[in-house]
């Protein structure tokens, strides 16, 4: 074999090595070590002395327990009840100032997942699992203990005021006299309106405690989603409806927006 031709075979199959793809590993991916980057403390410039700052102040902070009793009906038949997820949501949480009444106002959002029947024998049931979604809606109204008060003001007293004028008299009366009266081509008045911090809620924590009961379970009839009557065990059994008695525990932190006056100091860093 001549130097030339042993020359080009090499050259070959070096080509043929730089386009053979790269082999894929399913899972597998690259992966890196973050260095740690270096940090220096920053001293911050504030306002010394005594200054005035106007921040959120507590005005209360309460517990409020809500009792529901909903009934829920489901769009097929139901042989249990797998799992119930909740969440609740607040509407309005309103501080009826200058009263210590504080409105209520939300839902419960509830995901329940079922089992649903379509096939059984005697000793057995088959069935899909499916998933309803609701708002339980309620609302009430408590009493707060003020830590704070809130600050309240009213709007300042509407008052009329006129001027005096001097007018001349009609025919028949002496060109000496003049009416002194009023202004009342004109109309005058001092009023005015003062805008207060609108109180605020935050909600901290919830809780439920709850009972959901079936209301229309037979045992021994078990049905599907066609409203057929199933051959299934004699301890099983279907049902649509449920009476559910919930306590709701939430616990809600009122606040306003005020200006308090703040000692402030610069600490050296």
């Amino acid at each position: 074999m001549s130097e030339k031709h042993s020359r080009g075979s090499l050259e070959g199959r070096q080509n043929e090595s730089k386009t053979l793809p790269t082999p894929f590993f399913p899972g597998l991916h690259s992966n890196s070590v973050l260095p740690e980057l270096a940090n220096r403390n920053v001293e911050p410039d504030i306002t010394e002395g005594n200054v005035f700052a106007k921040i959120p102040v507590v005005l209360g902070e309460t517990k409020v327990q809500i009792d529901v009793d909903t009934i829920i009906n489901f769009p097929e038949p139901v042989l249990e009840i797998k799992a119930i997820k909740k969440n609740l949501k607040i509407v309005q949480c309103r501080l009826l100032v200058p009263t210590n009444k504080l409105f209520i106002k939300g839902f419960v959002r509830k995901n329940i997942q079922y089992a649903t029947p379509t096939a059984a024998t005697s000793n057995s049931v088959l069935s899909n699992i499916r998933s309803l979604t609701i708002d339980i809606p309620f609302t009430g109204v408590t009493a707060i203990d003020f830590l704070n008060f809130p600050k309240f003001q009213t709007n300042p007293d509407t008052k009329n005021f006129t001027f005096f004028t001097e007018s001349q008299l009609p025919k028949g009366f002496s060109p000496k006299e003049h009416l002194l009266s009023g202004d009342l081509s004109q109309f005058d008045q001092l009023s005015g309106e003062h805008f207060n911090e609108l109180p605020f809620c935050e909600l901290i924590e919830s809780r439920f405690i709850e009972f959901d009961e079936a209301l229309d379970r037979q045992m021994g009839r078990v049905l599907n989603a066609r409203g057929e009557v199933l051959h299934s065990p004699f301890e099983e059994g279907t049902f649509t409806r449920v009476e559910e008695k919930m306590v709701i525990e939430l616990t809600v932190k009122v606040l306003q927006n005020q200006q308090v006056n703040v000692k402030s100091q610069k600490k050296h860093c």
